[in-house]
């Protein structure tokens, strides 16, 4: 509870620590051609997958929530079906080994959900 209330008497938002895990994350997950990273984005309407080349910097692979028209309370099956999509697209491309990026969100509900469809799609990480 002190943590919560150090916070709030410093105005640092929910999405601002959010980033500082992130960078910690982002400091130790370097993708390559060989293993390119999987980031995952998540807002309170949709669900963001890329496939990254961190060497080249270059996005290999995209798939967003947006055009699958699903409403919200099927979040979780919608995160599935973006991790079913990326793995897709990965294994056309000829990707099979990934390094996962979390985002900085813990891994549970969307996260899982998105990450578990990947790897029963074919990814391994």
């Amino acid at each position: 509870m002190f943590f919560f209330e150090f916070m709030l008497s410093k105005n640092i938002s929910k999405n601002d620590l959010r980033k500082k895990r992130h960078s910690r994350v982002r400091g130790k997950v370097k993708g390559t051609a060989l293993k390119p990273r999987l980031n995952v984005f998540r807002s309170l309407r949709y669900v963001y997958a890329q496939i990254i080349n961190d060497e080249d910097n270059k996005v290999i692979a995209s798939v967003d929530s947006r055009k699958l028209g699903k409403s919200k309370a099927e979040k979780g099956l919608i995160a599935e079906e973006v991790g079913k999509l990326i793995a897709e697209k990965c294994t056309k491309k000829g990707i099979t080994e990934i390094v996962f990026d979390r985002g900085g969100y813990k891994y549970h509900g969307n996260i899982k959900a998105l990450a578990e469809a990947a790897r029963k799609a074919g990814l391994r990480f």
